[in-house]
């Protein structure tokens, strides 16, 4: 018996191993908590190898928005308001809207969009407003699936300003709810993965064989073992085992604090970088979303201290202000930070 579980065990870290040779470029977690009284949290952590520099903005409803790539761009007026944090001031990463979906964009080297045509008959969404369009637009995940499948326009890349990255990102979505649903691209044609149970994920390999390789390591319990590197099959068993482990609580103050830790758990130390493993890269910052509650919360490696915006406090009418907390100069926060946004002209998606 003894032989047959260390047989089994082998087998599975060579399988593990395998499947995440392919190179990626960084590396990210998202996890979904779901706890009892619908209390539904979503948490990523955003892991890059070089500093990226992070602001958390206000967008209220009724901004014009363009898919920025041309005279072919897809055009929307935003329906919901929501608090979105970006990079670079250029793209939307991750978010919460006034309904409580999440949005959550997450490196997959593997990704390969459709070929667009700027005098083409479908319009173009730069992929640094892909995250945002879902969230100005929809308040559960099933309308998001239900419009994003008939594909009226096409996602369109680039390279990463200042790089030699070309941008390969996959999306995921969950609502207060529970439900959730991850976007790819595979071989130029849209995938979606939709269904309640898909509350983890992380970059390389695709979902479907993420999938599989969580389905390797359910036969051994984690009280025995767990795979403990920063590769992204690894830190998606961890947040799968821990996700489940942690208490199920209605409590929102122990619930916050658990899946904080599920995400900490998931991270990659400070400096951490790999040559040979480019799929390593540190952690930069993470967001905790309280979808019950209407809560983003948020820290990063640099600071000292966990902060928050209370979407109850926010104006999202259409006459509002655009507002940005700017954290990208390791700003120091406590609390909540509702109050302390300034008014500021919204960013223009990085398009081509």
């Amino acid at each position: 018996m003894k032989n047959k579980f260390l047989i089994n065990l082998t087998f599975t870290l060579f399988s593990t191993n395998l499947l995440v040779l392919s190179p990626t470029l960084d590396a990210c977690t998202r996890v979904v908590y779901k706890g009892p009284d619908n209390n539904i949290i979503t948490a990523r952590s955003m892991d890059w190898k070089d500093e990226i520099d992070a602001n958390i903005w206000v967008f209220p409803r009724g901004l014009d928005r363009s898919g920025n790539v041309g005279d072919n761009s897809f055009k929307w007026n935003s329906k919901y308001g929501s608090v979105i944090t970006s990079a670079w001031d250029i793209a939307t990463t991750d978010g919460i809207n006034e309904k409580g979906l999440v949005a959550n964009v997450l490196w997959l080297v593997e990704s390969q969009y459709p070929k667009f045509d700027p005098k083409g008959s479908k319009p173009g969404v730069t992929i640094a407003a892909w995250a945002q369009y879902v969230l100005d637009n929809f308040s559960t995940v099933k309308e998001a699936v239900d419009e994003l499948k008939k594909e009226k326009f096409a996602i369109v890349s680039d390279y990463v300003p200042g790089t030699k990255k070309f941008t390969t990102l996959h999306l995921s979505i969950s609502d207060k709810t529970g439900d959730n649903a991850i976007f790819e691209y595979v071989n130029g044609k849209l995938v979606i993965h939709h269904d309640p149970s898909y509350t983890v994920m992380t970059n390389s390999p695709l979902f479907e064989e993420q999938l599989s390789i969580n389905e390797y390591w359910k036969g051994i319990p984690g009280t025995i073992m767990l795979p403990g590197t920063n590769r992204a099959a690894d830190r998606f068993v961890r947040a799968s085992y821990y996700i489940n482990a942690i208490p199920q609580t209605n409590d929102t103050r122990t619930a916050i604090a658990s899946v904080f830790s599920v995400i900490r758990n998931s991270s990659v130390p400070l400096g951490i970088s790999s040559e040979t493993e480019p799929n390593i890269s540190s952690t930069r910052w993470r967001s905790v979303s309280d979808q019950k509650n209407l809560v983003y919360y948020f820290e990063t490696t640099k600071t000292p201290n966990t902060f928050w915006v209370d979407l109850k406090k926010l104006d999202f009418s259409n006459k509002a202000s655009t507002k940005r907390l700017s954290v990208s100069k390791n700003e120091t926060y406590s609390g909540d930070t509702s109050q302390l946004f300034t008014n500021t002209k919204p960013f223009t998606f990085l398009g081509i």
